[in-house]
């Protein structure tokens, strides 16, 4: 296989990278990233050149995308604006790479004839209530509460809809809170670390009773390329590792685990339309398909994370004044 994995630099791509590279030792990868704020040419770092190649572009670049899917096998689609707080401050490039550059590689893979696969988020389901035995599945409506989520839930349906009129060779994924290496220090688990390590009280929005279901990035990797070999054209497919914790638990569990009182973090103001659950039930992927996560111990997971960015301080430092600053403002 000769694939494309675009935001192949951020976060969750990365560890996508890195994971295939491993698994998959006769692919080769491509990696198109924009390297905006959340994207580091450090993430794939290591990787040997004649198997993983990288090319700094934006996927709204129509020319640029359209060159490199003619030449591939498929396209796992990673890139994404992707914070909720970003998108209550300036909502425009979430619209900008979200949807048009969506639109953009989907015009691209129906040109050449080229296997899909979407990667997207469970925020576009809205949030449930905190006492409703319910989980999200493959049938619940999308009601979608931020910029963010409403624009993910757009490029989703754009992939259906060039799907069903074009024929095009699309799956989707709608994943839970992904916790693990190299993930930017704006998000919750690695703020909070990252807040300890450099001495100061780390903080907590409101009551802190927001639920979020965690999986380990590597547990979601594995799906994603599970589901790109295995996958129906045209289906769905939920990720989720039955991790549900509420944000005050997980601020807790790392403070225990980094030696400090469970109970020296800050309550600050909640934010606006902040979701109380989320919640994944992905029997469809296990039953269907075989996939089951192998990071099943949460306090093991946040512990080995805890421990890279104790160790990685280089990687984060650099974009954590900047992040800070932005919070303060």
């Amino acid at each position: 296989m000769n694939i494309i994995v675009t935001g192949g630099a951020g976060f969750i791509g990365s560890n996508f990278v890195h994971h295939v590279y491993r698994e998959r030792p006769d692919w080769h990868i491509t990696v198109l990233d924009a390297l905006t704020y959340a994207g580091n040419s450090k993430n794939l770092e290591g990787l040997d050149p004649e198997r993983v190649t990288f090319v700094h572009g934006d996927i709204t670049e129509a020319e640029l995308v359209d060159s490199l899917v003619k030449d591939h096998d498929a396209v796992i689609h990673y890139a994404a604006e992707s914070h909720n707080d970003n998108s209550l401050s300036n909502p425009r490039p979430f619209l900008d790479t979200n949807l048009i550059g969506t639109f953009t590689i989907l015009e691209a893979v129906r040109k050449h004839g080229k296997r899909l696969h979407h990667v997207s988020t469970d925020e576009v389901y809205g949030d449930l209530e905190l006492d409703d035995p319910a989980r999200f599945t493959e049938k619940t409506p999308y009601n979608p509460s931020s910029p963010y989520s409403a624009t993910k839930a757009g490029s989703d349906h754009l992939v259906r809809a060039w799907t069903r009129s074009f024929g095009v060779q699309a799956t989707i994924s709608n994943c839970s809170n992904n916790y693990g290496p190299y993930q930017h220090v704006e998000k919750f688990i690695p703020r909070q670390i990252t807040e300890v390590l450099e001495g100061r009280q780390p903080k907590l929005y409101g009551k802190g009773e927001n639920v979020r279901d965690w999986i380990h990035t590597e547990d979601h990797s594995s799906a994603v390329l599970t589901i790109l070999e295995k996958g129906k054209i045209g289906e769905t497919y939920l990720i989720g590792a039955d991790g549900e914790k509420d944000n005050k638990t997980v601020i807790e569990m790392i403070l225990t685990a980094m030696g400090k009182d469970a109970s020296d973090y800050e309550h600050v103001a909640d934010r606006p339309g902040h979701d109380m659950r989320y919640a994944i039930d992905s029997t469809k992927l296990r039953n269907e398909l075989g996939w089951q996560p192998a990071y099943t111990d949460f306090d093991a997971g946040l512990k080995a994370t805890i421990q890279w960015y104790t160790d990685n301080t280089d990687w984060w430092q650099p974009q954590k004044a900047e992040t800070e600053a932005k919070y303060a403002k």
